[in-house]
């Protein structure tokens, strides 16, 4: 049997786009494997959000040379978001010459017709769709977990937002049909899946591309009846098209987890409308409330930009401001880089890197303490935790998570994961939680 690795970068839709490469690769009778030494194929599944991400993929494809030396019949490919951006496409044809198979995110599908063309000719094989595609439905995946799954429910984005990349990669919104998302999802069910998340660059905005009027809350409404399934999850929201029907299945929907994440960028109205958020530091607060008001202990997390182009100290203390507010339980943080084809890497007023760094120290010296504080709240408290793993550090230690998201580790056999079991929590970290298995 041939043998591949896929190495996979950035979000949740890419990590699920290799599930989809890995089932197709298993029917052309490849076989995964974690060692480079002995691969037939090796794929890297890119992503053009942050510039750290691209710089990782040249660092791989330089050190990959002389293990192509040694086997010039490995197949190398590139795919993923980066491969949308001619100008990275021309980098990788000239300076990575020994890359055979380079394709986008539309062509995933093409994939066995891609290797066939590149073992025939030998040459390097460049296939990329720059417009919106029909949605493949035809295309399974090699699931990571049998006992959770993400299912993608619509692609692309129509937002453009400033410093965003997204919408030039992953084309404009389309959304599945309904049909085909709950009959994903009932499979997966019969097939033992109890959690699973709703992906999308914007979820929020999912049916407006259909003909038939439908909401994403209708959707979370008929996977909330699907037999089997236990916990229902979604990111990404965007603040803006949050509306009052959704917020309400969290009153409404047993199964929806008590959890939402809902990026802010920053706190300050000015650098909102520079980033084109097309939301106010207000209405942000407003959703906030309105959404507490229905569930006190919901766990809201987001996502925070530092350094933006133009950020003062003024705007960088009303994220802070909104930091304490707010009171997260936890935030991804980032420095602002600049993204080649977005409207913010031409604005002027580039924040010194010094200065982006002295910000985001300030930022996390903020964040940490709340979520640590909220953690608190559920010491000697039980909890519901669907173990997920085996700790990296401690084979006698399980790993799970809480239905707010919070990370729990507590000993327990290996027979235990893929079930939902009740933890007591006895001690909290920032970041982690650890406990002891009770009885029901």
């Amino acid at each position: 049997m041939k043998k591949y690795m896929i190495q996979t970068y950035g979000c949740q839709m890419n990590e699920h786009d290799s599930e989809k490469i890995s089932w197709i690769l298993d029917g052309m009778g490849y076989e995964l494997t974690d060692n480079r030494e002995e691969c037939d194929l090796i794929i890297f599944n890119t992503c053009a959000v942050r510039k750290s991400a691209e710089e990782r993929v040249f660092g791989q494809l330089g050190e990959l040379k002389s293990l192509k030396r040694i086997n010039p019949n490995l197949i190398l490919s590139v795919c993923g978001c980066m491969m949308q951006r001619e100008d990275i496409r021309e980098v990788v044809l000239k300076k990575y010459k020994h890359v055979d198979v380079i394709f986008g995110t539309n062509n995933i599908h093409k994939l066995p017709q891609l290797i066939t063309r590149h073992l025939e000719s030998g040459k390097t094989i460049v296939d990329i769709n720059e417009e919106n595609r029909e949605i493949e439905e035809d295309i399974d995946a090699n699931r990571k977990y049998s006992y959770k799954a993400f299912v993608n429910i619509m692609y692309g984005c129509n937002n453009f937002c400033t410093y965003c990349i997204v919408p030039y990669t992953r084309g404009r919104e389309r959304s599945r049909e309904p049909e085909k998302i709950i009959e994903e999802i009932t499979l997966l069910a019969k097939n033992g899946c109890k959690e699973v998340t709703l992906l999308g660059q914007n979820v929020n905005s999912y049916g407006k591309s259909l003909e038939k009027k439908y909401t994403f809350s209708d959707l979370l409404k008929e996977v909330n009846e699907i037999e089997g399934i236990e916990r229902i999850r979604f990111m990404t929201s965007h603040p803006k098209d949050i509306s009052d029907d959704l917020i309400d299945c969290f009153r409404t929907l047993d199964k929806l987890c008590d959890q939402l994440h809902l990026p802010v960028q920053s706190g300050s109205n000015r650098m909102l409308k520079a980033m084109n958020r097309k939301y106010t530091r207000e209405d942000y607060i407003n959703k906030i409330e309105k959404i507490r008001k229905i569930n006190p202990d919901i766990a809201i997390t987001t996502d925070i930009i530092v350094g933006f182009p133009g950020e003062t100290d003024e705007d960088f203390q009303d994220t802070l401001d909104l930091v304490k507010e707010v009171k997260y339980d936890s935030a991804f943080t980032f420095l602002y880089s600049i993204r080649e084809g977005t409207k913010a890497a031409t604005m002027e007023d580039q924040v010194p890197e010094k200065v982006k760094h002295e910000r985001f120290q300030l930022l996390l010296d903020t964040l940490y303490p709340i979520g640590l504080e909220k953690n608190e709240r559920l010491l000697r408290k039980n909890v519901q935790v669907l173990v997920e793993e085996v700790s990296k550090n401690n084979d006698n230690i399980l790993n799970g998570r809480t239905t707010s998201g919070k990370l729990v580790h507590f000993p327990g056999s290996t027979d235990l994961i893929g079930k939902i079991v009740n933890v007591k929590i006895d001690a909290v970290k920032t970041f982690t939680m650890e406990g002891t298995i009770v009885e029901s």
